[in-house]
């Protein structure tokens, strides 16, 4: 049914006029064929009343086995299976009542015998308007689902726009980029090989973050690369203060994210765990598959995580937007959860679970691009 707050009201008064337009529709059919009688009024009223609440129990079971989400041909026998027992159930219950009514009302129909091949022509008959009705029902879901889709891609891109202006503004920041540039001045007479480098590297992040606006997801191999150029740079400023090591499963690679995602997670590990301290510390990158087709990525860093709500970047970088942006692309099957460690004192971790994705032509290149890289990162440095 569609999704607005009206919901239930518009299900009832769907349900209680169709199933009322068939009894009346019954009605007339006795009439029509010379078979109308005033007890074929509370008749029709028990027929309606009973399937009405047969489609509705059935209505509660299809919501809570999730069969709106079901593909067709997985759909289509268990539907064939419900409106079965709906329609012969209905049929039996509505026997019973009829016989109920007939005898209270002394009825000279009352005693002449069960009408087998009647019922039978009964629940063939209902069979086929459980049919009808389940048509309808997942027809509307259907409509209602796409129309959904619709709002979430417009959400999606209205959060994938605000993501490349975060990016611009925050994650490849200005004290960032003057800092990388100065360092490589540095460099350029001290050792310009290695200054060589660092341009390569810093350029290769700004290509990254400018290409944002083509692309709603990244193999992580890709994003690993440039969490690497990203933590390079971040050490010729940091020095010593800065380690850094990675823990990469290559089965993972392939992994779907939005960009810039595990990047944001880095930084902040950063910026909140590596920076204020005088020893400064060691950045840990995980990605390892877990059960039920599932990546988890983690991020982990020195120091407590005691978010001040007053502060204008208390929930990090962009951390609402990656939030949402996982939403709309993944559903509930992906999440990201940054909070004190559990098992490890001082260290503030960042989980992030996404579904293991099919390996596209994409991901397979970068995969195949990232397994030297990674295996130098998973180095200490």
């Amino acid at each position: 049914m569609p999704r607005f707050s009206a919901r239930p009201r518009l299900y009832w008064t769907l349900q209680i006029g169709g199933w009322t337009t068939f009894a009346v529709f019954g009605g007339a059919q006795a009439a029509i064929f010379g078979k109308f009688a005033p007890i074929v009024v509370p008749i029709e009223a028990i027929v309606g009343g009973v399937l009405l609440l047969g489609s509705h129990l059935l209505r509660l079971y299809v919501r809570r086995h999730g069969w709106t989400r079901l593909p067709l041909l997985s759909l289509l026998p268990r539907l064939f299976m419900a409106n079965l027992l709906v329609a012969v159930g209905s049929q039996a219950v509505i026997g019973l009542l009829v016989s109920g009514l007939l005898a209270a009302l002394h009825s000279p129909e009352y005693g002449k015998g069960f009408p087998w091949l009647q019922y039978v022509g009964y629940a063939a008959n209902s069979f086929f308007i459980m049919w009808l009705w389940s048509a309808a029902y997942f027809s509307l879901h259907y409509f209602d689902n796409l129309r959904q889709a619709e709002v979430d891609k417009w959400k999606l891109t209205a959060a994938v726009r605000d993501a490349e202006m975060r990016t611009l503004k925050a994650q490849i920041n200005p004290h960032f980029l003057f800092n990388g540039l100065n360092n490589i001045r540095a460099l350029v007479l001290e050792n310009p090989a290695r200054a060589r480098e660092m341009m390569t590297h810093l350029s290769d992040l700004l290509r990254y973050s400018l290409q944002l606006n083509t692309r709603e997801q990244v193999p992580l191999a890709r994003e690993l690369e440039t969490v690497t150029h990203y933590l390079t740079l971040e050490s010729l400023q940091l020095e010593e203060r800065l380690h850094y090591t990675f823990d990469v499963d290559p089965a993972t690679l392939a992994t779907q994210l939005p960009p810039m995602t595990l990047q944001l997670l880095v930084e902040n590990a950063i910026k909140h765990g590596i920076t204020p301290r005088p020893g400064g510390g060691a950045v840990h990158v995980s990605a390892q598959l877990e059960g039920h087709g599932q990546v988890l990525i983690t991020v982990r860093n020195p120091g407590r995580y005691q978010p001040d709500p007053t502060a204008p970047d208390h929930t990090g970088i962009g951390l609402p937007n990656a939030h949402e942006r996982l939403q709309l692309l993944f559903g509930p099957s992906a999440s990201l959860r940054v909070g004190n460690d559990a098992h490890l004192p001082d260290t503030v971790t960042a989980e992030l679970r996404l579904p293991l994705g099919a390996m596209g032509r994409e991901g397979r290149q970068a995969g195949q691009n990232g397994h030297a890289e990674l295996a130098e990162a998973s180095l200490p440095q």
